[in-house]
């Protein structure tokens, strides 16, 4: 006898089948606390948009970690679709020839109406290769920028609605600050590398490295010791002397924020995406933004600041249903909505033209918010100011950090402190060409 089945049964069975016809697939990213929440927050959008394709997302830890984490499950072939790479990994990814899946590529075999040039030449320009194709997805861009204490300002008989905009404004409000007891220090910074040094390059249109910062190729050598970059080196090592600045230690300088939030230093230079935090722990204090400063005596600056943050890879050795399923997240993660939410509850900057116009009520409600997109387009990029990519250069970054505590030590003055960046990174570079080529 055949047995009918009940309504309930053939929902279950439809359910199953419908399951088992998704495709899932998994991502691995560095991003943990409320972004993280957050990230999860848009995957779950992702996931529940549509019933063909599932998104599983898995923390990896720190940046350094998840790359490290992608690589060794490549190697034993059990990588995930999706990696979340810092931008400092991206000629390494470029080199790791057959590993990854290209963008555009992906895109234009799986996408639907994907259009390049729908994103900010200031952010995809550092994940681009020479032809101009994108290699990787971007999602968490950020740059740095200028926070300062407005009440501080207030007190030292400063505007406190208008942030220095050159180094020599900034050393003058310093004094001014610290002689009238508004504050002990004039200012910190996060991330000596991509602050102080890799930003500064970019703001003062200096190279960064020859073959256009490494664009052009794996000949690419530091240029970091240049005129600029040495005064640079040079006037923050006289304003830790006189208490002007104080130094956050090396990587991130996780130091410096403490220093600003206790209003012990009444300025910070600090990532764009900071901007919760800083609102979030600056309660007993108005907070102000402005760009990062610059030496109005060298030519052609201010240029432009670029970017920080990270972009998503696709990694090779997937079935075709898995990568239809990486295009389909990436037109969602791209769209103006979710793009404009992420940058708005983040701080990260918008990576397209519909996003950030999307924005423009949250920027009007929120003075100060789009200091960093302003700033990272105030100019076309140049070869100079459209970023970085050298081989192994989370390693450089070390460098970086070690010589300026030579630097701040008094072991070294700026001239050989960055002479040894570049002789030291040097032989990282021609490293990563031997491995490479």
């Amino acid at each position: 006898m055949i047995r009918k089945c009940s309504a309930s049964a053939v929902a279950l069975l439809a359910s199953l089948g419908s399951a088992q016809a998704e495709t899932t697939i998994e991502w691995w990213h560095a991003m943990g606390g409320e972004l993280g929440a957050k990230l999860e927050e848009i995957v779950q959008g992702f996931n529940d948009s549509q019933d063909q394709y599932t998104v599983q997302s898995s923390y990896k830890g720190t940046y350094p970690e998840t790359m490290t984490a992608a690589i060794a499950a490549f190697r034993a072939n059990q990588q995930p679709t999706i990696v979340q790479v810092f931008e400092v990994g991206t000629g390494t990814m470029m080199a790791a020839q057959g590993a990854i899946v290209p963008v555009h590529q992906l895109m234009e075999e799986h996408g639907e109406g994907f259009d390049p040039s729908a994103f900010l030449p200031q952010v995809v320009g550092y994940y681009t290769d020479p032809e101009g194709n994108m290699l990787s997805m971007p999602f968490n861009s950020s740059t740095p920028i200028l926070y300062y204490n407005k009440d501080v300002f207030e007190a030292a008989g400063l505007d406190p609605e208008q942030p220095p905009k050159t180094w020599a404004e900034l050393e003058q409000f310093s004094r001014q600050i610290m002689e009238s007891g508004a504050a002990e220090c004039g200012f910190t910074t996060g991330w000596i590398s991509w602050i102080q040094t890799e930003n500064l390059s970019a703001w003062h249109n200096q190279p960064i490295g020859t073959e256009e910062n490494g664009f052009g190729g794996f000949e690419a050598r530091l240029s970091v010791n240049g005129p600029v970059q040495v005064k640079h080196w040079e006037n923050l090592k006289r304003w830790a002397d006189e208490g002007i600045f104080k130094y956050g230690g090396p990587v991130g300088g996780d130091n410096a924020p403490p220093l600003f939030y206790a209003q012990d230093c009444a300025m910070i230079m600090n990532s764009s995406a900071s901007r919760a935090g800083v609102i979030a722990n600056a309660t007993n204090f108005e907070v102000g933004y402005g760009m990062l400063p610059y030496y109005d005596d060298v030519e052609g600056a201010p240029q432009n600041s670029i970017i920080g943050g990270a972009t998503l890879w696709v990694l090779s050795g997937k079935s075709d249903e898995e990568y239809a399923a990486a295009a389909a997240f990436f037109d969602y993660l791209s769209s103006p909505e979710v793009q404009a939410d992420w940058a708005s509850f983040s701080g990260y900057l918008p990576i397209t033209d519909a996003a950030r116009d999307r924005m423009a009520d949250f920027y009007a409600e929120n003075p100060g918010a789009d200091t960093g997109i302003n700033q990272i387009t105030l100019n076309e990029p140049t070869q100079n100011s459209k970023g970085l990519r050298f081989g192994n250069y989370v390693q450089i970054r070390g460098i970086i950090d070690e010589e300026f505590e030579q630097l701040m030590a008094g072991d070294k003055d700026a001239q050989g402190a960055l002479d040894s960046v570049v002789e030291r990174g040097d032989a990282l570079l021609e490293e990563f060409q031997a491995q490479s080529q």
